[in-house]
Parts: structure tokens; C-alpha cells; sequence
């Protein structure tokens, strides 16, 4: 045989022999990859949750752990300051100010995985996600936040998916730029507003929205042919009684007609009606025509979250310890935020406060000590009165006023709406989410020397 003819089959065989080698290299390389993407999921402490709580937690933790010992679990690309919706909806700030790429917001020292948590499983200690990775932990702090059910309201998603429509929403950012849109647009009839038979975000928001578009239409002129109703699914104005008796004022001096125990149930946007059910009677039902309706809708913790009862108390939220925050049952689970099952009022002002309490009570749990730190249901909800005024709420557990300044907060001030408009988004920013700020009780305590004579 000439090596002419014997060529082919040398190059047939050297190509085999170099194929093999190739693919014994990447087999390799795929085991390295596998068992490196297998160690990178293996954490200390994981976090689910980049929202308020989860980043200045993450931050915390990840500073105190060092590198790569958090791990974050987030999916948006974009971390909004949710406080700010308000007042995107009555045209005071943009939504282009409210919120900065996720990726700048979490602590560099923590990993980010940019996907959603679907199943929980505190017995073996491991979150799976969206990406089909289980990640495994030796503590867990669950951030996730609430989850808005708009489509629990018939006719809701339709009604807001309509261009230039008469119904908004705060609580999106896919809805709020609409409010300001029909606070334009309305000329005259019914400025509905309501509240969710159910927990909410900041649970003075509802009201906040309706006394920025009444002052709205009053400097625009046309406020006298408007009726404003908040038709609020709570059997009080405000929560807290020492807030509420300074709003009652408010709102009979304003002419806003409020309607308590009564529900958003449906929309019907064909026919500009909205139907209410009365939660006292709910074999009432009431069908109101309107020319704006805000809407609020039903909350919940998320469904990976609800879907693992070993978590949750019966309201569907993590079931915790109020004072130390950690879950009832597992140990090495903490809660932080809106998804948690203490009996606080769920705003970003909460979550602060929660921060150095979970904090130093993880660091315990993960030492083997005791938990020593105690939450006491602190809570902040800036009620903006309109477009120069704020009463400032503050209250903890008991509903009691737990004010941080040496004035009486149950008043509304241009000093407070400052503070709300301008000064609460850079600490936000700058201080909460980098793990500084927990909250306003030491300036509390230094402050109250001058509280011995409030007016």
C-alpha cells in the first residue's frame, strides 16, 4: 500500500485520537465548572430578597462574614424607593429619580444571584430558583417583600392596561406615572380612592395620594366640581388613634367623604363603575360611577414563599418571634420587612428598625448564643397632607407614639415635608441600604431631653 493511499487514514485516526483528547479536556473542565458552580452555592448566611431589608442586611452581614459568604437572591434588575411613589403620583419627583441598577445597590462583598426564589425547604436547609440552582445554607433571612395581587380584583388589570385611562395606581411602577396622568385629566365627577381588604405596604399611602390630589384640584381650579371619596376597607381612619383624631379634622375641613368597612371587589372599566362590597354585610354590595379610581391592591407574601407552610403562620407571612425575629420553629431562619409575620406596620421605616435586631441576633444564632436583641414594633409612616405638609407618624407595637423629634409630629408641618421630599431618599440611599442606618432611636434618645415641653 502506498502512503499515498494510507494518508486518509492516518488524518481519520489522528482525528479521532485529537477528538478524544478534546473532549477528555472539556469533560474536565465541565467537572471544575460543576463543582465550582456547586461551591459557589453553598453559603453561610442566604439572603432572599433585595429590597430594603435584604440589602442593608446583606451589607451587615456580608462586612461582619467577609467576601463571598452571603448570598443575595433577586431577580429585578432595579431597586426602586418605593417611598417616593407618592409623590411620583402627584408630579413632585419622576419615577427616573426613585430608583438605581440593583447592582449598585448590593454589597460587592455579596454574591448576587439574579434569580427568583420557587421553593423553600428549611428541613434540608436549601432554596431553589428560577435558574434550576439549590442553594444551601446555614442561616436564612427572608426579605422577600409582598407580592401585589392586582388581578385578584376583576376587571382591574383591564382597566389599567387602557391608554390614557381614569384608573392609577401608586403601588407599581408600571402604574404610578397614570396618576398624575389622571389627576390631569379629570374635569369633574367622582376621584375614588381606595384601600385592600388586606395587608398593605405602608399602610398610609391610600390616604397620602388622596390629600395630594385634593390639594391638586384645588390649585388647579376645579375642585369644587369634584367629589373626593377614600373608600377604606378599615373600620378607622388611621391605625394609630393619636394620629387619626388629627386627621379626622383634615378631612371634614376638606370636604373628603370617607366611607369605612368598605372593599374594591370589582372594576368594570367599559362603564367607569366600581363595585364595592360592605365587609360588615357583605351580601351589600354598592356600584359607584367614577371619573378617577386609585386603586390599591390586595397584598400577600409571595407563592413560593406561602406555598411552604413550615414558614408561615396563618395569615400567610413568616412566622417569627416578634421581639427577636426569629422563625418559631427553625433556628437558623430569620425575617426581615413586609414578608414578615410580626404584628408591625410594614414600611421601610420598620425594616430599619428591624435591621440591627436581626443583625446582631443572626450573628448570636450563628455563635451559638443567646439572642439578647429585642424589636419593639417601630414604625414611621410620613403622612403627606398635601404639597407643603406632613404630619409625621411614629409608633411602635402598642400603637403608641414613639416620636423622635421635640415637637408635637400630630401636626402638619412644612419642616416634616421637607424632610420627606428631600432628605429621607439620601439617607435612604446613602445610609440605610449600605447597613448604617437602624433607625432613628439614637437621635431619639438624644433628642428627648427637649421633649419635656411639646406643643
Amino acid at each position: 500500500m502506498s502512503s499515498y493511499t494510507c494518508l486518509p487514514l492516518a488524518l481519520r485516526q489522528t482525528k479521532i485520537l485529537a477528538t478524544r483528547r478534546l473532549s477528555e479536556r472539556l469533560l474536565v473542565r465541565h467537572l471544575s465548572a460543576s463543582q465550582a458552580l456547586h461551591d459557589k452555592h453553598d453559603c453561610k448566611v442566604l439572603v432572599v430578597g433585595g429590597g430594603s431589608g435584604g440589602c442593608a442586611m446583606a451589607a451587615k452581614l456580608s462586612s461582619r462574614l467577609g467576601r463571598n459568604k452571603v448570598i443575595v437572591v433577586e431577580p429585578a434588575d432595579k431597586h426602586y424607593y418605593q417611598p417616593m411613589f407618592t409623590l411620583i403620583g402627584g408630579g413632585m419627583k419622576r419615577l427616573e429619580h426613585s430608583y438605581k441598577p440593583m447592582s449598585q445597590v448590593l454589597p460587592k462583598k455579596a454574591k448576587w444571584v439574579r434569580e427568583a426564589a420557587i421553593e423553600f425547604d428549611p428541613d434540608s436547609n436549601t432554596v431553589k430558583t428560577t435558574g434550576g440552582n439549590t442553594i444551601k445554607y446555614d442561616m436564612l433571612l427572608i426579605a422577600t417583600g409582598l407580592q401585589l395581587n392586582y388581578n385578584k380584583i376583576p376587571g382591574l388589570e383591564e382597566a389599567l392596561a387602557i391608554p390614557n385611562g381614569k384608573v392609577s395606581s401608586i403601588y407599581s411602577p408600571m402604574y404610578v406615572d397614570r396618576v398624575y396622568d389622571c389627576l390631569r385629566n379629570i374635569k369633574d365627577g367622582n376621584a375614588i380612592f381606595t384601600y385592600p381588604s388586606s395587608p398593605v405596604k405602608c399602610p398610609g399611602a391610600p390616604q397620602k395620594i388622596v390629600y395630594i390630589s385634593e390639594h391638586y384640584f384645588r390649585k388647579m381650579g376645579k375642585r369644587d366640581k369634584i367629589n373626593v371619596i377614600y373608600n377604606t376597607a378599615l373600620p378607622v381612619l388611621f391605625g394609630v388613634k393619636h394620629y387619626a383624631d388629627a386627621l379626622w379634622p383634615i378631612v371634614k375641613k376638606r370636604n373628603i367623604t370617607v366611607n369605612t368597612r368598605r372593599n374594591l371587589i370589582e372594576v368594570k372599566p367599559g362603564q367607569d363603575i366600581a363595585v364595592f362590597e360592605n365587609l360588615d354585610n357583605p351580601a351589600e354590595r354598592f356600584e359607584e360611577k367614577y371619573s378617577m379610581l386609585h386603586a390599591v391592591p390586595p397584598m400577600s407574601a409571595p407563592e413560593a414563599l406561602t406555598r411552604c407552610k413550615q414558614l408561615i403562620n396563618e395569615a400567610g407571612f413568616v412566622s417569627v418571634d416578634q421581639s427577636t425575629l426569629q422563625h418559631t420553629k427553625y433556628k437558623n431562619v430569620f425575617a426581615i420587612g413586609d414578608s414578615s409575620g410580626s404584628p408591625n406596620s410594614k414600611t421601610a421605616a420598620s425594616a430599619a428598625a428591624q435591621s440591627p435586631v436581626v443583625f446582631r441576633n443572626m450573628i448570636a444564632a450563628l455563635n451559638g448564643k443567646p439572642l439578647r436583641d429585642v424589636y419593639d414594633g417601630y414604625a414611621s409612616c410620613p403622612l403627606v397632607t398635601g404639597y407643603n405638609s406632613v404630619i409625621l407618624a411614629e409608633f411602635d407595637y402598642s400603637l403608641t407614639p414613639l416620636e423622635t423629634f421635640p415637637v408635637a409630629q400630630n401636626k402638619e408641618r412644612y419642616s416634616m415635608f421637607i424632610m420627606k421630599k428631600d432628605l429621607m431618599p439620601l439617607l435612604y440611599w446613602k445610609l440605610m441600604l449600605p447597613g448604617y442606618w437602624n433607625g432613628p432611636a439614637l437621635m431619639r434618645n438624644l433628642l428627648s431631653v427637649f421633649k419635656f415641653n411639646k406643643k
